[in-house]
């Protein structure tokens, strides 16, 4: 296995998000992204990481004790074809493999077995121009979709997108994502966040069904939500 990957961070933890939340999970951070969210919390992936081969990668994966991984980032979708490569090596493996992307890099070359978790941009994002739709046709039932919800803007932006494509048909759960709420001066990029009473408050106003979710990352309710490796 020749290919090699640029790797932020390794790391054994709780799964802290979508339907898999509360599980032991193993985290494969890569690095690089070419979004530039406003609430970012993970800018140290941008750049900061080590280049290794795929297989020492999976190595490393296996000697831990958990069988769930997911392959995060930064967009772990910019490092192909190695990215593809290290993925289907772990399901080879018996792994059940997640992956986080963003949703502007293309889907559709991912391998079947890999469950994705795509992110819809929001117009808080500053980023919803760069969102590839073509990548909901190649969503399916095992897959979910997340947007993260700055304001009652965004939440009523996620509501026409997902009646329009209906996501919620099309994908096992989506996960609708308060900005995490920081304490005063430790706002990311200016952003205080969204509290989550006020987002289930308007999800339940609006019946918007089952397969919709309120979503926290449980990973900052844990741990400090400033803390890597977690």
């Amino acid at each position: 296995m020749a290919e090699s990957l640029r790797i932020n961070e390794i790391f054994h933890s709780i799964q802290g998000e979508s339907t898999w939340a509360g599980l032991p999970c193993i985290f494969v951070r890569l690095t690089g992204c070419h979004l530039r969210c406003t609430y970012c919390d993970t800018e140290y992936a941008f750049h900061e990481g080590q280049r290794q081969d795929v297989q020492n990668v999976v190595d490393e994966v296996l000697a831990l004790p958990t069988r769930l991984v997911e392959v995060t980032g930064g967009e772990p979708l910019l490092q192909a074809p190695g990215v593809h490569a290290l993925m289907a090596a772990l399901c080879d493996a018996g792994c059940t493999v997640l992956l986080e992307t963003s949703g502007a890099c293309d889907i559709s070359v991912c391998d079947p077995r890999v469950i994705r978790i795509m992110d819809i941009k929001t117009p808080g994002s500053g980023e919803a121009v760069r969102n590839l739709w073509s990548n909901i046709e190649h969503l399916n039932d095992r897959d979910e979709v997340k947007l993260v919800i700055a304001d009652r803007e965004d939440y009523e932006w996620s509501v026409a997108v997902m009646q329009e494509h209906r996501l919620a048909q099309r994908v096992h759960a989506v996960l609708l994502s308060p900005i995490h709420q920081q304490p005063a001066g430790l706002e990311i990029s200016g952003h205080r966040g969204l509290a989550a009473a006020d987002l289930a408050a308007w999800m339940l106003t609006d019946a918007l069904g089952s397969n919709v979710r309120l979503q926290i990352q449980t990973h900052k309710v844990i741990w400090d939500p400033q803390q890597r490796g977690v």
